[in-house]
């Protein structure tokens, strides 16, 4: 089996899981007097000012570009230690490099793909404190 065929998969597997990890979550309020007031279409739409108006003042909610870094890291310390395990127990240096680079860029991509739905800490406190000036409870995020 050569390197592409153990590669290549496993590139499109992990960008797949990246990508259907990438949903927004997205701020739950308390039913307070003013959601009860707003209603569900206004209070929603109050969200999404919120979360625009955090991007629009440097907080991001996306993690995916963190997550594509971690996973190269990982990549590259798994490229490191398939080469080194090769060269010390014999065997194929390249193809050891690649499937413990693959390994650990799987992993943690799998690890990012299953976190990325949280919000950057600094972007939910900004909608957060936006929320709260509008009179709204937040109480979480899903």
């Amino acid at each position: 089996m050569t390197k592409k065929k153990i590669v290549a998969p496993l590139i499109i597997i992990i960008w797949l899981m990246v990508l259907s990890g990438c949903a927004t979550k997205r701020p739950v309020l308390y039913p307070n007097d003013m959601l009860q007031q707003a209603g569900k279409v206004q209070s929603q739409a109050d969200i999404d000012d919120c979360m625009q108006f955090a991007e629009d003042h440097g907080a991001k909610e996306n993690t995916g570009g963190k997550i594509i870094k971690d996973s190269a890291g990982s990549a590259l310390v798994g490229a490191a230690a398939g080469a080194a395990m090769a060269a010390v127990f014999g065997g194929d240096i390249g193809r050891s490099a690649a499937v413990g680079a693959a390994g650990a860029g799987a992993a943690t991509a799998t690890r990012g793909a299953l976190d990325s739905g949280d919000p950057d800490a600094v972007f939910r406190s900004f909608v957060e404190k936006c929320l709260r000036e509008k009179g709204y409870e937040p109480t979480g995020w899903r």
